[in-house]
């Protein structure tokens, strides 16, 4: 995928691309919002959710034809070329009739009649084009794989041989059929992700955006390499509204990338500490990104056990970025912000308090009145409305063609998730349809050796791998239908199982060779892509740990086990995390001989050993405090014996 694939799609204000891709784009928002309130079925509407699905991806697939242009890029365009508007009205002509006829062509599923056969085929077309559009070429690629795949795996023998299917067969179930394009993906990335798209844009045109960034700048401002403490709060609070990885880094790097390198970071570490804050926005509760609307679906749970049990994981992730930034200040000697660029914070709060309401509103909707996430994000919009409408933020106030940019907004960077929702869509189809899914469950079963830390060891790898330049939704579907069920067989928890997969696919955002997020944060930083990459990982490092301690720790995820129990959990992780972090960065109390990076190290990775995973456990645990504070006592007392040394030299 290339990197401006993942930016949120915008389009121009005038010329006939802007005034066409405002209508669809509103029409998009609005229909998806009032889903969200329940509005059609007061008002008497009675359809199938198939029949709007179709509406709404005639309309996305219109957008992305409009304003992504065929040879790839963003293009702010006021005209299209001829082939661009033709694709345009097929689109809306197939999605229409789709919708219009989508009960009688379900009945004649079987009989498959010509127009049955000429629609699906069409928007097989369609959507694959429109997809190559809107993420590029991987995500195209994949798809079609398990497409040839499924045409020729009943002749592959052994474990991955699949049933036996045709290719208009095929097509005519992913157009038709509730497990192929208009099931749940597509359903969720319209019905659920569309009204936290707008709440997230009412929540940055009211000023709401900029008053957290000057919360962090208040609250980390002050202390060593404040820059990149503010960095780490502003992204993870802006990216769990977002979602979207490299417009997180586009909307707040553009700040603090400049900050940080200001204060005396390395152009490097600037853009990779932006790129990991901005990358584990996506799994911040409370809002969190739009796979874990996804991962409850799949789950059958409720949003807030999911928010739950990610709640210690990215603190954990956050905490290792803080610790690291700390120690990488205090070895580089950089101080904090200017206290001249630094607000008051009587005056922040003053200005907008009044923006932590929403987030209350949502809360309280989600956890306590167990509404679902589409109607929460409703009542959050209408209190950032209230809020904007009266009060704003500094110069930033709500108007009513405000609210309806951020409805044109809404829709059109939409686009892109429904396109990448229909992918997925297809591939759980043809996994089904195949039989795929189960077959390769017993095959990394049969790898695995029923050695569940081999089976993990191979899913980890998997899922950077096949996580490699896709978005994050696409990876996830991707994951959830090929490693989960193998992960579940041998015994793991399957909310363990999912959120592995989320952490280890998540990371291919900042994995070399491809780490889409930390080169596009390099090139905000101008630094060289490779050395932030490799920064981003050692940045990033709990990521790839973390996910194998709460496989065997369900206490990590608030699942299980007494408070004492968790408490001590959560205690010795989070020790752990400081260790090996001073560890990695070669600071503690003072800079680190390779002997004492290398104890810190060990040290802190037996602490955060789950004391259910070994009979032993407990006993590493000790051990690993027992190495760490010895390594922090030859640490204190060595650089106590340097400044001694230092003075006499002076003298």
């Amino acid at each position: 995928m290339s990197v401006d694939t993942e930016v949120e799609l915008t389009a121009p204000t005038y010329g006939p691309v802007g005034y066409a891709t405002t209508i669809l784009g509103s029409v998009i928002a609005l229909a998806g919002i009032a889903w969200g309130a329940d509005l059609y079925r007061q008002f008497g509407l009675n359809f199938l959710a198939e029949q709007f699905l179709a509406v709404i991806l005639g309309l996305a697939m219109s957008i992305v034809f409009l304003v992504r242009p065929f040879r790839g890029g963003v293009g702010i365009r006021t005209t299209a070329p001829w082939y661009d508007w033709c694709l345009v009205v097929l689109s809306l002509g197939i999605g229409t009739y789709m919708a219009w006829n989508y009960p009688r062509m379900l009945g004649e599923f079987f009989n498959s009649p010509p127009d049955v056969l000429i629609v699906a085929w069409l928007l097989f077309v369609l959507v694959m084009e429109a997809l190559r559009r809107a993420s590029g070429w991987p995500l195209v690629v994949t798809v079609m794989c398990f497409f040839l795949y499924a045409l020729v795996g009943h002749r592959v023998g052994g474990a991955l041989q699949t049933r036996e299917v045709e290719a208009t067969g095929m097509v005519v179930y992913l157009a038709l059929d509730t497990s192929g394009l208009f099931g749940l993906v597509l359903l969720i990335g319209v019905t659920v992700v569309i009204p936290f798209v707008f709440f997230g844009q009412l929540l940055s045109s009211s000023g709401g955006a900029s008053f957290f960034n000057d919360v962090s700048l208040v609250l980390m401002g002050r202390f060593r390499g404040g820059a990149a403490k503010i960095a780490i709060l502003a992204s993870s609070l802006f990216g769990s509204i977002n979602g979207i990885v490299v417009s997180n880094i586009l909307a707040t790097g553009v700040v603090t990338i400049p900050m940080m390198k200001k204060s005396g970071f390395k152009p490097e570490h600037a853009a990779a500490i932006e790129a990991s804050a901005s990358n584990g926005g996506q799994l911040m509760p409370p809002v969190m990104g739009a796979v874990a609307f996804l991962m409850a679906d799949f789950l059958q749970i409720s949003y807030a056990e999911v928010a739950v049990a990610a709640l210690v994981p990215s603190v954990l992730y956050y905490c290792a970025l803080f610790i690291q930034a700390d120690l990488e200040a205090a070895k580089g000697k950089i101080l904090p912000v200017p206290a001249s660029e630094i607000p008051r914070i009587v005056g922040v709060l003053m200005k907008g308090w009044l923006f932590l309401l929403p987030f209350a509103v949502l809360i309280y909707a989600l956890f306590w009145q167990n509404r679902e996430p589409e109607n929460a994000a409703i009542f959050a919009c209408i209190a950032v409305m209230a809020i904007g409408f009266s009060f704003g933020y500094g110069t930033h106030r709500l108007t009513p063609k405000e609210v309806w940019n951020c409805v044109v907004r809404t829709g059109v960077s939409s686009a892109d998730i429904i396109m990448i929702s229909a992918a997925a869509g297809f591939i759980m189809g043809i996994l089904q349809l195949t039989g795929l899914s189960f077959a390769l469950t017993l095959y990394l079963v049969d790898l695995g050796a029923g050695n569940v830390y081999l089976l993990l060891i191979i899913a980890a790898v998997l899922c950077i791998v096949l996580g490699m330049g896709m978005p994050t939704l696409g990876v996830y579907v991707l994951l959830a239908v090929l490693i989960v069920p193998a992960l579940v067989e041998t015994g793991i928890p399957p909310l363990a199982a999912h959120m592995f997969i989320i952490y280890l696919g998540m990371m291919s955002f900042v994995t070399p060779p491809v780490a889409i997020a930390a080169f596009f944060a390099a090139n905000l930083a101008k630094a060289d892509p490779f050395r932030t990459g490799w920064a981003a990982m050692r940045f990033s490092w709990t990521a790839y740990i973390v996910p194998f301690l709460f496989v065997f720790s369900p206490s990590l995820l608030l699942q299980s086990g007494s408070w004492t129990e968790t408490a001590l959990s959560i205690s010795t992780a989070m020790l752990g995390v400081w260790f090996v972090s001073a560890g990695m960065i070669g600071y503690a109390l003072g800079r680190l001989s390779a002997q004492l990076r290398v104890a810190f190290v060990i040290g802190g990775g037996l602490l955060m050993i789950p004391i259910e995973m070994f009979s032993i456990a407990g006993y590493l645990n000790v051990a690993g405090l027992a190495l760490c504070v010895a390594a922090l006592a030859a640490n204190y007392f060595g650089r106590k014996a340097a400044a001694t040394h230092h003075e006499v030299a002076a003298e």
